[in-house]
């Protein structure tokens, strides 16, 4: 992940975007920048990208001038700290559902600006989050409104450790100069010129449960807004290479750690010893792989639960219905049942 972070691929827009706030309140740009190892000069020429390191250090340098998580874009000020108490209170939660009501709750009760909540959607069997600044004026790039959904969707992905596929993600103006960022930014379906800001997903998805622990969330909150900004599409980690790599052969096959040594050109115990850096290890790489394709068939193919068990490599019907319950809170039938038609 290291190289691809130090690698410039970030719009120059986003720097004049991220400090503009700052700037109302009287804080130079130049000092803002040069926190972030960027050149003053840099402003306003398209031709300079920036890296995901540059631009977190600038949300970091921009949120403590303005002591403002929502970066001196809004029309009332957002106490840094707020999403962090707002995670707190969330991680305790079952399933990725809850904690979207939760936090959807947590923010409207804390921030005057948010339009916020989970809803039924229009759309069959979708669910909306809506996540909608109330007024605009003052977000003129849309730095906060882009800010906040990648925010809700990183946090949500990161807590069920896999990625989501949202199905759309829409906002209430035109399509901006800038739009091919959106392309990698938000992976889904765009809509522009909507009513209200906020992404759809599956109902299905909502069952998930939360993986992460305390521990592993103090880590997400002090490397923040890195995670954040990350773009995970183009993740070369360990744990991302591994994931790759056990993807391309069949799940009742699946390799060994010393077969994966191999074609890495490792050794196994320096796999093991970077896996749980990075944290994670082979068994929950294997076992999220499984679980994604599971879901995937229960949801998409006309299979039966033999079928999929079989297609996903467990020995026993009766293992996958056990694993496939701990992994969603309910049978595979039950799931069926959930997200049929």
């Amino acid at each position: 992940m290291h190289d691809f972070q130090s690698r410039p691929h970030i719009a120059n827009h986003y720097l004049q975007a991220s400090i503009s706030g700052a700037e109302r309140q009287g804080f130079q740009s130049e000092a803002l920048l040069a926190s972030a190892g960027v050149p003053a000069t840099w402003l306003g020429k398209p031709e300079r990208l920036i890296t995901e390191e540059q631009f977190t250090q600038l949300i970091k340098t921009v949120w403590r001038a303005t002591r403002d998580e929502f970066l001196g874009l809004s029309t009332r000020r957002c106490k840094n700290g707020t999403f962090a108490l707002m995670t707190d209170y969330c991680l305790g939660s079952a399933t990725l559902g809850a904690v979207l009501r939760k936090s959807a709750r947590f923010f409207s009760i804390a921030c005057d600006n948010i339009n916020i909540g989970l809803s039924k959607s229009d759309r069959h069997k979708l669910v909306f989050f809506r996540l909608s600044l109330e007024d605009a004026s003052r977000d003129t790039d849309h730095m906060l409104q882009e800010f906040l959904l990648l925010m809700w969707q990183r946090f949500a992905c990161w807590l069920v450790d896999q990625q989501i596929p949202f199905a759309t993600t829409q906002f209430n103006y035109s399509s901006p100069p800038h739009v091919a960022e959106y392309q990698a930014m938000f992976p889904a379906e765009l809509q522009f010129d909507s009513a209200i800001c906020g992404f759809h997903l599956h109902e299905k998805y909502l069952q998930l449960p939360i993986t992460r622990s305390e521990a592993e969330l103090a880590v997400f909150l002090r490397e923040s807004p890195a995670y954040i900004l990350h773009r995970p599409d183009h993740d070369d980690s360990l744990r991302n290479r591994v994931r790759a790599l056990i993807a391309q052969q069949s799940l009742k096959d699946q390799p060994s750690l010393d077969e994966i040594a191999q074609q890495l050109h490792m050794t196994p115990r320096s796999i093991g010893r970077k896996l749980q850096e990075e944290g994670t290890s082979l068994r929950k790489i294997k076992t999220s792989l499984r679980r994604e394709y599971a879901i995937k068939l229960m949801s998409t193919e006309n299979l039966s639960v033999a079928d999929v068990n079989e297609r996903v490599g467990f020995s026993e019907t009766a293992s996958f219905c056990r694993a496939f319950k701990r992994w969603t809170g309910k049978s595979p039938s039950q799931w069926r049942g959930s997200t049929a038609g």
